[in-house]
């Protein structure tokens, strides 16, 4: 298991975010969706334990501080984990977190940036309401609330065309498919795609990580009793994967995907040298919840083996 410390202090992380900027929220969804993640699998070694919770000292310790300026917000990374005063809390005040998701969840927004982050709050404090404190929830859905009007993230076309944001990419028709109609639909639609595509050189909207992470938020919405919020997502991951599917192979300009070696779930994974640039010091520990999260909905035992086998492309 995760020390328990480390869900109280994703929480604070993600109630002090918006004094930092929308995509501040990295830092604490990592360290509350690291404490998940232990939580939902609990009997891996402790080793793997000890791996993630090296990895979330290193978040908490300012080790990725490139979500914004420091000087220019007055907070540093290690300021954002400070505790919140103490106050009774108010547990029906958890769905306005909800209610503000609403106003921006049925379109992508910065990779789907706003779902996850409100999910795995709103997770935390539905399953620990002594921490849903008024400041606690107002800071979160002042995060929530900041994704609202933005656009959907940004895709990288190629040396020709470069960076383009959601809104300046005309989707090609041979990447339309059937809208979701059900959570399970999302789900087989996403493992598919990390199965099919994670071998590929693709950069942009969030990667698979997001992809996964985004589709996890949802699920967890739906699991938690958010259901009418959850179906307003659907149409913006389904617009998530179709913008994921428009980007070219840049292989031959930045590299080939390199795959890890090692299952995360096993000790020796966690004794090597991680990467973590490129955000992957809090992106590794999100898509590990997410993936796991989502993967409880494959019921078939070879979609499942060839989903772990494409998920170690994302864990290098």
């Amino acid at each position: 298991m995760i020390e328990f410390e480390y869900l109280y202090q994703g929480i604070c992380g993600l109630a002090n975010s918006h004094k930092a900027s929308t995509l501040a929220g990295h830092l604490g969804a990592a360290v509350a969706a690291g404490y998940f993640f232990g939580e939902d699998q609990a009997d891996l070694p402790d080793e793997v334990y000890g791996g993630i919770e090296s990895e979330l000292k290193r978040v908490i310790g300012g080790e990725e501080a490139l979500w914004f300026n420091a000087k220019k917000a007055g907070i540093t990374s290690q300021e954002l984990f400070d505790p919140l005063p103490k106050e009774p809390a108010k547990p029906d005040s958890i769905s306005s977190i909800a209610t503000a998701l609403s106003k921006n969840v049925g379109e992508t927004r910065q990779s789907g940036h706003n779902i996850i982050f409100a999910s795995i709050a709103i997770r935390a404090l539905h399953d620990h309401e002594e921490y849903a404190t008024p400041q606690v929830v107002a800071g979160i859905r002042k995060l929530t609330e900041g994704f609202n009007g933005v656009h959907a993230g940004r895709g990288y076309y190629g040396k020709n065309q470069g960076w383009l944001n959601g809104n300046q990419v005309k989707v090609d028709a041979d990447n339309d498919f059937p809208m979701y109609e059900s959570i399970q639909q999302m789900v087989d639609v996403t493992i598919t795609e990390l199965v099919d595509t994670a071998a590929i050189r693709r950069q942009g909207f969030g990667g698979l990580w997001h992809i996964i992470n985004h589709a996890a938020a949802i699920s967890e919405l739906n699991r938690l009793g958010y259901k009418g919020v959850a179906a307003m997502a659907l149409p913006a991951h389904h617009d998530h994967i179709r913008l994921w599917r428009s980007l070219p192979d840049v292989e031959s300009e930045l590299g080939a995907v390199v795959k890890a070696e090692h299952d995360p779930r096993e000790p020796v994974y966690w004794e090597g040298m991680l990467k973590r640039d490129e955000a992957r010091l809090t992106h590794r520990i999100k898509t590990l919840y997410g993936f796991y999260t989502i993967r409880q909905f494959i019921d078939d035992v070879v979609t499942r083996k060839n989903a772990e086998d494409a998920l170690l492309y994302l864990m290098a």
